[in-house]
């Protein structure tokens, strides 16, 4: 096991009928909220009007900034930390899911120091992400998740895309925890199959990333990881079939939660090579992560995990989805061929083309995966270091 730090500073609150407590929480940190949200789900499902009353009964002052889109973009998390500076908001307060989340640790840093975010994108072109990150100034953030897929919730992390550049990429810093996470199972009620099955393979993936490329000798981490992923497959998919089935969006939730929150990783490390190669694809195709997720995940294992830790891979699916295969190669197809029913059973299974995705884009997404994954390397980092050939052939396997 590998030399670990961990800090977990976020307060987490869990529960049904938790969000109502939003307002007598808030106060403690701020006297004035920017409520950063999408464009309108949290309006139809009636989330925000629980909370705006919440602050409203509680004597909190507020604006809602509803501007956040999915993929939340560099321009909108500039004109949000304008609003906030102007405004003099104190809190920055997230309803949502990881748009709004990353939205809003992106916009607290922006108010603070009013440069545009863009700059702090990891691996961008700028170059200055090296002197600005990690980000340790930014107003206090407290997040109430509406779907379970991301982790933002609770650790300190977020994901901007600059759509001018095409460059979607990670900041990250301690100022980033946000204070309190408020997690309501029952927020997540009205999430659609479709985004509810996309957030269960997010958090799988999450989980297997680490797994994949880590240290081996963690195994405390490896069987906290099993577990988690266990229940991201199980849950999904009960709650998919009964979105009201509150032990199942409870038990998705908070898997979510601790599928980022350091704990399955520290003392494994690892990387996360999947994600990099699907925020060069919705970066371009502006999909949802998730689906991307589960459309390259078979081929990465195909192509990369099978040839560099077949062990590994039997090992998942052993625990996972109970193989019993010994020999380690059959293992592996029986594991990829588990996966991918897996995903054809809660719908997320599909082809770049069928997405609109053009053949002739592939290459450039290869290279852009090189250039902004690679933080300045000519590789990017998983079981061996990808070349932009590698990534290409994943790409192209899960073309059509």
């Amino acid at each position: 096991m590998l030399n670990f730090s961990l800090n977990i500073p976020t307060k987490i609150i869990f529960g049904k009928g938790e969000v109502n407590r939003s307002g007598e929480i808030v106060k403690d940190y701020g006297k004035k909220v920017l409520l950063v949200t999408g464009r309108s789900s949290t309006k139809k499902t009636g989330s925000l009007n629980k909370v705006t009353m919440s602050l409203q009964g509680a004597g909190v002052d507020f604006i809602v900034f509803d501007q956040v889109e999915p993929n939340p973009r560099a321009e909108t998390v500039d004109r949000g930390g304008q609003i906030a500076r102007e405004e003099k908001c104190d809190v920055i307060l997230a309803l949502g899911g990881g748009s709004a989340m990353d939205a809003a640790k992106a916009i607290a840093t922006v108010a603070v120091s009013a440069r545009p975010i863009h700059e702090y994108i990891r691996g961008s072109k700028t170059g200055l992400w090296k002197e600005l990150l990690p980000i340790k100034e930014a107003l206090p953030i407290i997040t109430i998740p509406t779907l379970a897929a991301t982790g933002s919730e609770a650790n300190s992390g977020a994901v901007i895309t600059n759509w001018e550049t095409k460059e979607k990429s990670g900041i990250s810093g301690p100022a980033l925890f946000p204070r309190v996470a408020i997690l309501d199972p029952e927020l997540t009620y009205t999430v659609s199959a479709s985004y509810t099955a996309d957030g269960a393979v997010d958090m799988f993936t999450h989980l297997y990333e680490g797994y994949m490329t880590g240290d081996e000798n963690a195994n405390v981490q490896d069987e906290i990881t099993e577990g988690l992923m266990r229940n991201a497959v199980k849950y999904g998919k009960l709650a998919i079939d009964n979105p009201e089935d509150y032990n199942a969006r409870a038990h998705l939730l908070w898997t979510s939660t601790l599928a980022l929150i350091g704990i399955a990783n520290s003392g494994r490390g690892g990387s996360f090579p999947v994600h990099q190669i699907e925020h060069t694809l919705s970066a371009h195709y502006d999909i949802s992560h998730g689906r991307g997720l589960a459309i390259l995940t078979p081929a990465y294992f195909r192509q990369i995990i099978k040839k560099d830790r077949p062990h590994r891979l039997a090992r998942l699916g052993r625990q996972v989805f109970n193989i019993t295969l010994d020999d380690d190669a059959a293992a592996c197809e029986a594991t990829i061929e588990a996966l991918v029913a897996w995903f054809k059973e809660i719908g997320t299974y599909d082809t770049l083309k069928n997405l609109g995705v053009k053949k002739e884009d592939l290459k450039l997404m290869a290279d852009e995966t090189i250039r902004v994954g690679g933080l300045g390397q000519n590789s990017l980092a998983a079981t061996h270091p990808l070349s932009a050939e590698e990534i290409l052939q994943i790409y192209e396997e899960v073309y059509e």
